[in-house]
């Protein structure tokens, strides 16, 4: 069990600028860096496949590749090399075979192969009767598909998309989703059927605990190949429409231990995750600090060979992920999205000034479609919080979204609240730019 003590946090609203923390404290633009390969075979029964972020960014734009762990931003995504993807797609078209997961899937979500529309989306109601039609069907010569958890479905994300602008007129062949869609029939919104670009968001078995009991106000997880995120969606429309709110489905099959961890408390501060081949550090950073502060803090650690290794790495976001326990809620039994048998989170009073749990960053960057890389993706595994008409829980304990990397970010918003900024997307995400840290390495 996880050691019992207790944290007292604060929160901080300096200079007009969110500050969440605790009391208790390979491809680059103009050369190339190779990456560090990491030191292990595919034997996992939930294997992380990488992000396949190759480029490297500061705080706000991608730059050249760093080599030296005495540079800045040295540490992030780029700089490690994980399982890489790698499918198989079967003769018939119908199915790809993901060789590092284990997992096969629909090639696409309709069983015709044609480009997905907005026609082929579903409720989660219809997605349950969508499997057995599915099934029935033998489709690609199998009958044991199934509606994928998010952690399945989150195996598929690449981070070479780029996230489109949702209140512009976009140029489409700038664009690039997030996952490969030359294996995956994939489509963005239909702007010309009243969608969005960036409403292309995939159904998956997790509906948030944290959220109320009424249809309402039901959330329902889904990931987003167009955007790049994990968000808690309504199971109604937003905007006072009563109908159900919709989603691409795409089944999955194979490896039913796909997304379970396995963790072993080694009893010297560091938990081991056995299914992933992941070593974790027990207690967080038990303060939040930005981007770049989160690098450098990573290799202050490595140089006080901290816990015993001298080779931890701020997670890319897919390992973060992996942590995500959604069984867990503030709202459902005042836990963090995280095993509380092993792992410690600080607490922290969030914007609606309750107790809450952190954000967590990754070593990932979240590039827009401008080429932008002033966001870095985290995990929020407390409340992932919105302003509307008021502060809330928008997306659930266990979603992914990005957050700026620097106070230079801040200039150029002017939307605010009692202190903290809010963006404009329609739920009005809040934006941090002091999250926390879990480190992470590889086992031997």
């Amino acid at each position: 069990m996880t050691k019992s003590f207790k944290k007292t946090a604060v929160l901080l609203a300096a200079a007009s600028i969110v500050i969440l923390t605790a009391c208790t404290s390979n491809e680059g633009k103009h050369k190339t860096v190779k990456a560090i390969k990491m030191n292990k075979t595919n034997s996992y029964s939930y294997a992380i496949v990488d992000t396949n972020q190759t480029k490297f960014f500061n705080n706000t734009q991608e730059i050249e590749p760093v080599s030296s762990s005495d540079e800045d931003f040295y540490g992030q995504d780029a700089n490690f090399d994980g399982f890489q993807p790698n499918y198989t797609v079967s003769s018939d078209g119908k199915v790809v075979f993901d060789n590092v997961t284990g997992l096969t899937w629909m090639r696409g979500p309709n069983t015709d192969l044609k480009t997905p529309e907005k026609e082929n989306k579903m409720s989660f109601d219809e997605a349950k009767n969508y499997v057995k039609k599915v099934n029935a069907m033998n489709y690609g010569g199998y009958n044991d598909w199934r509606l994928p958890s998010s952690k399945e479905l989150y195996s598929l994300i690449q981070f070479t998309g780029t996230d489109p602008d949702p209140t512009a007129d976009a140029d489409m062949s700038l664009l690039k989703p997030f996952i490969d869609d030359s294996v995956f029939n994939f489509a963005y919104g239909e702007t010309d059927k009243r969608e969005r670009i960036i409403d292309s968001q995939y159904l998956s078995t997790n509906v948030y605990v944290g959220s109320g009991d009424s249809l309402e106000e039901t959330l329902y997880f889904g990931v987003n190949f167009a955007d790049g995120r994990i968000k808690g969606y309504g199971a109604l429309m937003p905007f006072g429409n009563k109908i159900d709110k919709t989603f691409f489905v795409q089944l999955v099959r194979g490896n039913e231990q796909y997304g379970i961890n396995d963790f072993v408390d080694n009893k010297d501060g560091t938990i081991s995750d056995r299914a992933t081949g992941l070593i974790w550090s027990q207690d967080d950073s038990k303060e939040g600090m930005t981007w770049q502060a989160a690098l450098a803090w990573v290799q202050k650690k490595n140089k006080e060979n901290y816990l015993g290794y001298s080779d931890w790495r701020l997670p890319n976001i897919k390992e973060m992920q992996s942590l995500t326990e959604y069984s867990n809620a503030p709202d459902y039994n005042g836990k963090p999205a995280i095993d509380t048998d092993f792992f410690n989170c600080t607490t922290i009073i969030n914007e609606e000034y309750k107790e809450d749990y952190p954000w967590y960053w990754s070593g990932t960057t979240h590039a827009s479609v401008t080429g932008d890389g002033s966001n870095g993706c985290y995990v929020p595994m407390g409340r992932a919080m919105g302003y509307e008409n008021g502060w809330l829980d928008v997306h659930g304990a266990g979603a992914q979204r990005s957050d700026p990397k620097s106070e230079d970010y801040f200039s150029k918003l002017t939307k605010i609240d009692n202190g903290f900024y809010y963006g404009d997307a329609p739920q009005g995400d809040a934006n941090r730019i002091y999250n926390f840290v879990r480190l992470v390495r590889d086992m031997d």
